[in-house]
């Protein structure tokens, strides 16, 4: 009897990605096919619907930070995105195949058509795919600066950055848990702001004077989303680096003594975000929605800076 055998071969399966082969700017983004990706135990992975830009997408592209996380090129850029669960690991808990969630994954591999998620929370049904790929990363962040200050109930806040996707997430929830929000943006965003539940004034010199008629009675705590180089000037304003936190200035948060906040893959924080998303007391802001193939257009929007809320990429 002939016990020769053949081995089969396992077809691996492919999606479609935007990936970059070398640090550059955002023409070095291309779409191409890559092999499927696998949940580990305890992850997850979904059917992209949406992914969202962060300014860390662009500056991971470029290679500034090839330092501090240097990458395994070539790499698909996007930390958090959203769509329905497909494929769940071991030990994954309080998930079905189907389930819409958005959440977090690794510092890169979002904008595909697959991605792996380590934390995520349902998705509110008063959200869209877009609004629900803008929340993982920007609510995450905005909710641990604004958990480093205590309690907001009753209390003056004022966020620096707050038209940006972290500000303007920090300043909606914060209102929604009982806070006065003052927020700084460009003239050109006071209505925005205005329509997150917050007072708008101007950044740059003279805030401290114009905080004096917006609060007449003070500053009680601050949220930095900016990096602008203010954080001196608003531990001034506040009266105390333990009243400040920053997201985005850590250099400068350490050297005066504030709250350094970094972003964290936290499902609870995610279950928080989705719970106020499903009661309408917070809605991302999207600014523009690109298609995947003009991924390399998204990155040079978001490049830019100043943008409005949001950016995200359809899948």
């Amino acid at each position: 009897m002939n016990t020769s055998f053949r081995p089969v071969k396992v077809r691996q399966t492919v999606m479609r990605a935007a990936r970059f082969h070398e640090y550059g700017g955002a023409e070095s983004l291309v779409i191409e096919q890559v092999p499927d990706p696998h949940p580990g135990p305890g992850e997850i992975r979904v059917r992209v619907a949406a992914a969202s830009v962060n300014p860390i997408d662009w500056k991971l592209r470029s290679g500034a930070l090839h330092q501090l996380i240097p990458l395994e090129l070539p790499d698909i850029p996007g930390r958090d995105g959203a769509g329905v669960v497909d494929e769940i690991g071991d030990g994954a808990q309080g998930v079905s195949i189907g389930d819409r969630v958005f959440g977090l994954g690794g510092v890169t591999g979002a904008t595909a058509e697959l991605l792996i998620l380590s934390a995520w929370a349902h998705t509110p049904a008063t959200w869209n795919d877009e609004q629900a790929a803008g929340a993982g990363l920007a609510s995450v962040t905005a909710m641990g600066g604004l958990n480093a200050l205590g309690s907001l109930a009753g209390r003056t806040l004022l966020v620096e950055g707050a038209a940006g996707g972290v500000g303007s997430a920090a300043a909606e929830i914060a209102v929604a848990q009982g806070a006065t929000v003052i927020g700084t943006a460009s003239e050109r965003n006071h209505e925005f702001l205005t329509s997150l539940g917050a007072v708008p004034t101007t950044y740059g010199p003279g805030l401290a004077q114009r905080l004096t008629t917006l609060a007449p009675h003070g500053v009680d705590i601050v949220l930095d989303t900016a990096a602008s180089g203010s954080l001196d000037d608003l531990v001034a304003i506040a009266g105390d680096p333990k009243r400040v936190a920053t997201v985005a200035d850590h250099a400068g948060g350490q050297r005066l003594g504030a709250h350094v906040v970094n972003a964290e893959n936290d499902p609870a924080l995610l279950s928080a975000a989705a719970e106020l998303g499903g009661q309408g007391r917070y809605t991302p802001r999207i600014e523009q929605a690109y298609p995947l193939q003009r991924i390399a257009d998204a990155h040079a929007h978001a490049e830019r800076g100043r943008t409005r809320g949001k950016i995200v990429i359809c899948i």
